[in-house]
């Protein structure tokens, strides 16, 4: 039995999956208890770690003579380039061929990225790739937590290569703890999803908590403050080792101009997203995010596209668009939206916003 499945349980216990209900399915319980499960036959689990860049991509050339810098928010390092799922799924396709062929016959084997219901970072730390580290990140010494990880089951044995789990080197480190802007850490090894920025921005489906939001500050899509802290990454090597499909795309994929994205059509998104992990993310949300960073931006030049945004089909997208500009304090706009604005969670969210104008000025996000 997996060393960590009594905590995954209590931690579904206690809720902290949050809209995650598919964690607690029991089909999902039952591959987190027993690989076996996943593939007839199987033997054996191969895994590995793929190393993604962990340094921000070149700035943008600057701004010409007198225009502004608009305002941008950031995308977590592990989704600016290719989809890690796409990458990692043919990486281990190819691996599987190599074992029949090792093997001189077909070999069952089963490809597993993130989506399949694993524990793998505790598959991973008994491979010897690393620890588990106090902020739930496998940690590689020598090469940090910027890893993407996948599995290969088999049904074929093969000799283990690593002598067994790797003891957690944290010490009394508490850096990651201490610097989750939400405090998502409810304990060392032990992260409410309900408060992560990363799950707030991808996998929540409904309105970002209104306490949380200002801690979101520029997290557009995922959140790395955790890792960025981290002594273990602090002298990890970057390009040299990380794969050159994981490298961000272009600056839109890594700092995006939230103005724009923000007022992107449907053919563009699809674009915008193609093979990228974003895709993860629905239009509504990526959207609803956008509206978050530009009010904590304290850029009055979002004014304009918020107040586009309140004509949003998406009660989501409206209902943070009006939590933005209250931040910017928009009032003449917000009171114009709530003469025309039927939707009662919309006219909540608007009436809270034009209230919270006359409160104190709020200073912009950091840059």
């Amino acid at each position: 039995m997996p060393a960590r499945l009594d905590a995954f349980r209590r931690w579904l216990a206690a809720g902290r999956h949050g809209d995650m209900a598919y964690l607690g399915a029991p089909e999902h319980v039952a591959g987190r208890s027993d690989p076996a499960t996943l593939l007839a036959g199987a033997r054996s689990a191969v895994v590995v770690a793929l190393a993604y860049p962990h340094t921000d991509p070149p700035p943008c050339p600057p701004p010409a003579s007198g225009d502004r810098v608009p305002p941008t928010g950031m995308i977590a390092r592990y989704a600016r380039g290719e989809d890690y799922h796409l990458v990692m799924k043919e990486r281990l396709r190819q691996l599987a061929d190599a074992v029949a062929r090792a093997a001189g016959r077909a070999v069952a084997a089963r490809v597993c990225v993130d989506t399949a219901p694993l524990l793998e970072r505790d598959l991973a730390e008994r491979a010897g790739i690393g620890f588990i580290g106090k902020n739930t990140m496998l940690i590689a010494p020598g090469l940090g937590s910027y890893l993407l990880l996948g599995e290969l089951l088999l049904a074929v044995e093969v000799a283990p290569t690593a002598a067994g789990r790797s003891e957690p080197r944290c010490g009394s480190c508490r850096a990651c703890l201490d610097a989750c802007p939400t405090g998502a850490f409810a304990e060392p090894w032990v992260l409410d999803g309900r408060r992560c920025i990363s799950y707030l921005t991808i996998e929540q489906r409904g309105p970002i908590p209104r306490e949380l939001r200002p801690a979101v500050d520029r997290h557009l899509v995922g959140c790395d403050i955790c890792q960025e802290v981290c002594p273990f990454n602090a002298a990890a090597p970057d390009r040299t080792v990380a794969d050159p499909e994981l490298h961000a795309r272009d600056a839109q994929h890594a700092a995006p101009d939230l103005v724009a994205l923000l007022g992107i059509g449907a053919a563009q998104r699809r674009r915008y997203v193609r093979r990228s992990a974003l895709r993860r993310i629905g239009r509504d949300e990526l959207a609803r995010n956008a509206c978050v960073v530009l009010g904590n931006s304290g850029d009055p030049a979002a004014v304009t596209a918020l107040e586009r945004a309140l004509a949003d089909a998406s009660p989501l997208v409206r209902s943070h668009a009006a939590w933005a500009l209250g931040r910017l304090g928009a009032a003449g706009v917000l009171a114009r939206a709530l003469d025309r604005e039927t939707d009662p969670a919309v006219r909540a969210e608007l009436s809270a916003a034009a209230s919270e104008c006359d409160g104190p000025a709020r200073p912009p996000a950091r840059r």
